[in-house]
């Protein structure tokens, strides 16, 4: 049986002239969960963001074998 998890990441637009500042903080992040997760058994099924104007909402959707 599996076992799932959704961790949701927000991240909002600044004035900057870097116009992937949000691409560049994101992808740290995520790729820190990604490690944090996988250290304790969980895939990355599925992903999807949302964008709201100012920010972008990402979500990480996770699963496992349930552990016993």
């Amino acid at each position: 049986m599996k076992e799932y998890k959704l961790e949701s990441l927000i991240y909002y637009s600044k004035l900057t002239r870097d116009k992937e500042h949000i691409l560049k903080a994101s992808s740290k992040d995520i790729q820190e969960k990604l490690d944090e997760y996988s250290k304790d058994g969980w895939r990355l099924v599925s992903t999807d963001v949302e964008d709201f104007g100012i920010g972008m909402y990402f979500y990480l959707y996770f699963e496992r074998d349930r552990k016993n």
